[in-house]
């Protein structure tokens, strides 16, 4: 795991598996865990690199969506309060235990072994749009549904972070993951292109950290793609430098998913 710091106030933990993000944002005697690294080990050091930052005990932890990859801060600190938004809580509440059993099926996979279950105990549902407190300040929560059917993005303005979830990835291109909708995706994309101007630093779920400029460019590939998806399905062109076969698989995906999205209609 590598961690850096962007601001006194917030570092960034990734992880080696997916470039995976974790913020941590403090605000005067308050540190609050934003997501969450994925293997064992990098999840057990995570309060001693908390402690060698000197930064504030953690009072809590934030998931940008329910997707279980975001939800492991509770390993790391099992009395934390864990929050998301209303849309994040309803997906957990209408499917008890996915979480649990993916990550177990991860774990299997690759042969991991982790010291105790997954246990995410009770969730504090908030609005976004809306506030959270954290020390003197707040951060600013804003809606990000089109990955998923549900999530959140995070605007800490006393730092100029924003953390946007699985969402400008210079290393992924959009993912229609659980009740995802390329029109909702672009929808959220438009919703931050204000925040995304204004900030230092854009935090993506997976990949390098970026600044504003450049998560505007990725921003603008990101709505081309989606609305080329929509049109031209499988002949729909890749954001440039996001062209693997890792991302054609997912870009497969992503066909499915709209031809799946069409037929409820």
């Amino acid at each position: 795991m590598r961690v850096v710091s962007l601001h006194p106030a917030v570092l960034v933990a990734t992880s080696a598996v997916w470039q995976t993000n974790c913020v941590i944002l403090r605000s005067g005697e308050e540190t609050f865990v934003v997501d969450s690294p994925i293997l064992p080990e990098e999840i057990d050091v995570l309060p001693a690199v908390i402690g060698q930052a000197q930064f504030p005990p953690v009072a809590g932890l934030l998931a940008t969506h329910a997707d279980w990859d975001h939800l492991l801060g509770r390993l790391a600190f099992p009395e934390a309060a864990l929050g998301c938004a209303i849309t994040s809580a309803r997906r957990m509440q209408s499917a008890p235990g996915q979480a649990q059993r993916e990550l177990r099926s991860f774990d299997e996979r690759h042969y991991l072994i982790r010291p105790a279950p997954l246990s995410l105990g009770s969730v504090q549902a908030l609005d976004a749009p809306g506030v959270c407190e954290i020390g003197a300040h707040e951060l600013v929560l804003h809606p990000a549904e089109g990955h998923t059917s549900d999530g959140m993005a995070l605007w800490s303005s006393w730092s100029g972070v924003l953390a946007v979830g699985d969402y400008l990835s210079s290393v992924e291109i959009p993912v229609l993951g659980q009740g995802g909708s390329a029109v909702a995706y672009s929808g959220t994309l438009e919703r931050l292109r204000s925040l995304v101007a204004q900030a230092q630093f854009v935090i993506p779920g997976h990949g390098p950290v970026l600044g504003s400029e450049q998560a505007l460019s990725l921003l603008e590939e990101d709505l081309n793609y989606l609305q080329a998806l929509g049109s031209r399905r499988e002949a729909a062109e890749l954001p440039h430098r996001r062209r693997s076969r890792a991302q054609r698989a997912i870009h497969a995906e992503n066909v499915r998913c709209c031809r799946a999205r069409k037929l409820d209609e």
